[in-house]
């Protein structure tokens, strides 16, 4: 059965896979021309592209408002940030296919659990930082004891658990669609007869990946956002 890998290097016992650090780098690259290109030239009476992206930034507003009500202007930037670079890493795959026999040069970056554990790893550690720096140390601490201190072993796990949840639910979406579509080529080079029927399926597949990549940044920064409110806000507020 034929097999492609992405190429690695080592270094210092480190391995680095190429293709994701590539097209990582270039999904960053598209997401910072997108957003350059669409803000220049910007007018009170917004139009085109300067339309666009401030859609894009109320909407992402918008989604997480509910979970960090007055603390929202604090993370908006943020988490602008990670669902543009999710929703492009998510979908940039679907371009094209660049394999050899025995390499495979193109891929999605969310469809490598390293990426999408680091982007969870990313939101925990605003969690935290930010529950110290609202609540302080002791309050903070505090919270793990609440709504009773013999839950002090149930909410460490919460923080766990939402780390896994967080990175898993990104990667198996994304990678379980690039190996469909994979699938899918294959059976376009099966016969002469089957690549119309590849093509269609194909066509379609794309489309709904498409929906699939958007829900799924969509979900990220909602569930990032119900986290980082979890430790930002109080009682009081």
């Amino acid at each position: 059965m034929e097999t492609q890998t992405n190429p690695s290097v080592s270094i210092f016992g480190i391995k680095f896979d190429l293709t994701i650090l590539a097209i990582s780098l270039l999904t960053v690259l598209v997401v910072f021309l997108f957003v350059f290109w669409a803000s220049r030239k910007m007018s009170i009476r917004p139009k085109g592209k300067q339309n666009v992206l401030e859609y894009l930034f109320e909407f992402v507003n918008e989604t997480i408002t509910d979970a960090l009500g007055g603390y929202t202007k604090n993370y908006s930037l943020l988490l602008f940030v990670i669902f543009t670079f999710v929703f492009t890493a998510n979908n940039i795959g679907l371009m094209t296919a660049i394999k050899t026999e025995k390499f495979n040069y193109w891929t999605s970056p969310t469809s490598n659990f390293g990426v999408t554990i680091t982007l969870s790893l990313l939101i925990a550690l605003v969690c935290h930082v930010e529950g110290i720096r609202k609540k302080g140390l002791g309050g903070y601490l505090k919270g793990y004891l609440e709504p009773y201190p013999a839950m002090l072993p149930m909410n460490i796990l919460e923080q766990l658990t939402n780390i896994a949840s967080l990175a898993l639910r990104l990667f198996g979406n994304i990678y379980s669609g690039e190996v469909l579509t994979g699938l899918i080529l294959k059976l376009a080079t099966a016969s002469v007869f089957a690549w119309p029927v590849a093509f269609v399926i194909n066509i379609l597949w794309v489309g709904f990946s498409l929906f699939i990549g958007a829900i799924q940044a969509y979900v990220f920064i909602i569930l990032s956002s119900n986290y980082i409110g979890d430790k930002v806000s109080t009682e009081e507020e």
